[in-house]
């Protein structure tokens, strides 16, 4: 059956983003008063939990059992906090693609295939990689943009791609999935989609049983 749209998971797939995420989680965490200070070790173990707000959920629960916890309410407010410095640093330039990235999503364009991206991340997020890497917003390059505030389970559940295919409104067969981790690989495919993996700076040793296909990059990726 020939493809007819591609759908990106963002972080990681689109671009290197994690290192950019990890800086304003600590600028957040130290603009609080607060010792949390995540290094590249802490964050790829915490990376295997989705979203932001249960990663610092996780990290409480799991790394500092034995302080007080701060409820749901302060972890949103810290992680809104985490949104808007995390824009400022994008705002700032020198986030470039991933490798192919942006020739792949040119080509797909050019030969009429329909984009879209489903992501984990929250939609401020996304607003500021597209203007970082492309000086657009999300709808001017992607025609369906699901994340995480729009379903009620993240990655490795398959409702992003879900409601990824009931934006598109095509079935699985008629579209390919990128991505770079586990999560992302079980969600896909767990939305019956085929999926092409390129492994990120975090995600390189993960299991990525269930891909159709790991490659280092995007270039030159034949659809």
């Amino acid at each position: 059956m020939a493809i007819k749209a591609l759908i990106f998971d963002v972080d990681g797939t689109l671009a290197e983003t994690e290192e950019a995420h990890r800086q304003a989680f600590n600028d957040t965490f130290a603009a609080n008063g607060m010792d949390w200070a995540w290094d590249v070790p802490m964050y790829g173990i915490l990376l295997k939990t989705t979203g932001g707000k249960e990663r610092m959920q996780e990290y409480q629960q799991t790394h500092r059992s034995d302080e007080p916890q701060m409820d749901w309410e302060r972890i949103k407010d810290l992680h809104a906090q985490k949104t808007e410095r995390y824009v400022e640093i994008l705002a700032s330039g020198g986030l470039p693609l991933r490798a192919g990235v942006a020739d792949l999503i040119e080509r797909a364009a050019a030969a009429g295939l329909r984009l879209a991206i489903a992501t984990t991340t929250s939609r401020p997020n996304v607003d500021a990689l597209t203007a970082c890497c492309w000086g657009k917003t999300p709808e001017e390059i992607f025609e369906v943009v699901a994340t995480g505030e729009q379903v009620k389970a993240k990655k490795p559940a398959p409702d992003l791609f879900e409601l990824a295919l009931k934006g598109l409104g095509l079935p699985a067969a008629e579209c390919l999935a990128f991505e770079d981790s586990r999560n992302g690989v079980l969600s896909a495919v767990g939305a019956g989609l085929r999926t092409i993996v390129t492994p990120g700076q975090y995600t390189v040793d993960d299991d990525f049983s269930g891909a159709e296909t790991v490659i280092p990059s995007l270039e030159g990726f034949q659809f």
